[in-house]
């Protein structure tokens, strides 16, 4: 009876050496079959029944054991791909983030330059050496070079760029032009030619008067010429 009980003893110690070691094996062949490699080990009753023991095992117990092998794989590549996209979604935010200091840096900058060109363009118009209309000698007829001698005086060097590129576009230079669908006149075409006549009562054969118009409509209306000319690139009229 005792010795019964021993062998009984061995049997089971044997079953559960064997179980063990199936899942070592099917552990190894996992692992192959992903690409890693597997580690040697000095358990040399494990090692010796790797090859022998796990067709001992009952089908059934194989299939549950390459099951919770290739469960833990898939738990360890849900995690790690889990790890990945937060760290894709920390790096999205963190680009977004720097993208809108930028675009507001950029907005601030744009408005900070407008309102200096706002601010130069009041104090030029105000300054001693501006001349006005009554300043320059009437004629009977003047060159372009003429009258854009007058708009630099009159405009300003710091805005007269924008100025001629608005009088370029409208009437290039031409004080008589005329358009023939809206009737608009002179160098800047104002609509109806008559609201020069504020600037004085020469405006249809005086192009200073056209421009001390001219400048006071950008002023008032924008700000100052190259506001003016900014309005102008984007909508092609002022």
């Amino acid at each position: 009876m005792l010795e019964g009980n021993r062998v009984s003893r061995i049997s089971v110690r044997g079953f559960a050496v064997a179980s063990a070691t199936a899942v070592t094996a099917v552990g190894s062949v996992v692992g192959v079959a992903s690409g890693s490699v597997a580690q040697p080990h000095n358990d040399a009753e494990a090692t010796a029944a790797d090859t022998t023991l796990l067709a001992d095992i009952p089908v059934g117990e194989q299939a549950q054991v390459q099951t919770a092998s290739l469960t833990q794989q898939a738990d360890a590549q849900a995690i790690a791909a889990d790890t990945s996209a937060k760290k894709d979604a920390e790096a999205a935010a963190r680009k977004a983030a720097a993208e809108t200091a930028i675009a507001k840096k950029e907005a601030a900058e744009k408005a900070a330059k407008l309102e200096k060109e706002r601010i130069e363009a009041k104090a030029a118009a105000s300054r001693d050496d501006v001349r006005d209309a009554s300043s320059f000698p009437t004629q009977s007829s003047y060159t372009v070079a003429q009258i854009q001698a007058m708009a630099r005086q009159i405009v300003g060097g710091g805005q007269f760029q924008c100025f001629s590129n608005i009088v370029n576009h409208e009437s290039s230079w031409n004080y008589h032009a005329v358009n023939a669908s809206t009737g608009a006149y002179g160098l800047g075409q104002a609509l109806p030619g008559t609201k020069m006549a504020s600037a004085g009562a020469d405006w249809q054969t005086n192009p200073a008067t056209q421009i001390k118009w001219t400048l006071s409509y950008m002023n008032g209306r924008y700000g100052s010429p190259c506001q003016a000319w900014t309005y102008w690139q984007a909508n092609s009229w002022y």
